[in-house]
């Protein structure tokens, strides 16, 4: 029971601050007094009062403060009232307002988290036999580590139907976590399931291109590679990938259009001005090499060192 209160005292308490004297105070007029009173009655935990005031006038508020402070209570009294869909559109609201806010960071993470904890118990309740709960308690075990317990979920999901999409990704996943050249096999063969499966699994692609170009195999790295970044036009780091097993192999005319791509999206990465300024070098172009030398010296400082 007190861990109970403790958590509901968090919950009603978060954001606002628990404040104060806005309740003894007169409410000015218009959209800011409406808000003013949202908030007093939010503060006085009489949510199911301030969620209509807050809907209606939120957007109508001119000061960033208080149009924040108002977004503030709006998710609180969502989250408390289990009225999801408003306290997301109120998270997002505080997003907008306020992206790099420590409080708003925060808040996001307590609810979303909460949010997520909520929607689990839902469907292990609702349906603890269906493969989207097996996956979940299996997903649970392998940030445990436990990669035996997971493994034998993953693999009854299989049983259950062999159709199933990103099971055999997460089982060479796990098998890559305890490396040897057994497991490295056998999870190059997950991998070769998963794409039977779901031929549009970039990631499938990406992995596989990885383990290629660990063992030199630069042809098929970069098969894989332009897979992958063919599949998924947003995934960045295929680009790179791709661009690195080319120059590897010496083709550096070919690398330079995905290295663009890569530099031209992650432009503080030094690692892609590095194989940018390689295969410009090795095509003859000087000033394109001086200048991403100069731009890899520039970002090495401030990005996390890459293996090449």
């Amino acid at each position: 029971m007190r861990t109970w209160f403790i958590a509901a005292l968090s919950l009603f308490c978060l954001g606002a601050g628990c404040a104060l004297a806005q309740a003894q105070a007169p409410a000015p007029a218009g959209a800011n007094g409406e808000i003013q009173k949202a908030l007093s009655l939010a503060d006085q935990g009489r949510c199911r009062e301030a969620l209509p005031l807050l809907r209606a006038r939120l957007t109508q508020v001119a000061d960033k403060k208080l149009r924040l402070s108002a977004a503030m209570a709006q998710a609180r009294c969502g989250m408390a009232t289990a009225d999801y869909d408003t306290a997301v559109s109120a998270l997002l609201q505080m997003k907008r307002l306020a992206p790099a806010d420590p409080q708003v960071l925060y808040i996001w993470t307590h609810y979303f988290s909460q949010l997520a904890d909520r929607s689990a118990q839902q469907l292990v309740g609702t349906a603890p036999q269906s493969i989207e709960a097996k996956k979940l308690q299996a997903e649970a075990l392998e940030s445990q580590q436990k990669w035996a317990e997971a493994s034998k979920i993953y693999r009854e999901i299989l049983q259950k139907d062999p159709q199933a999409p990103e099971i055999h990704y997460r089982l060479a996943q796990i098998l890559l976590e305890q490396p040897s050249t057994e497991n490295t096999q056998q999870a190059r063969n997950e991998l070769e399931q998963e794409l039977k499966v779901n031929p549009k699994n970039a990631a499938a692609e990406f992995v596989l291109g990885e383990l290629a170009r660990r063992e030199g195999q630069w042809e098929a790295a970069s098969q894989h590679f332009s897979r992958a970044s063919q599949l998924d036009a947003g995934f960045v780091e295929a680009y790179l990938a791709l661009g690195m097993s080319l120059n590897s192999a010496g083709k550096f005319n070919d690398a330079i259009p995905p290295l663009e791509h890569y530099v031209k999206a992650q432009a503080e990465d030094p690692a892609g001005h590095y194989q940018l300024a390689i295969a410009y070098a090795r095509t003859g172009n000087k000033l394109g090499a001086a200048r991403e030398s100069e731009l890899q010296r520039k970002t090495a400082g401030n990005a996390p060192t890459r293996a090449h």
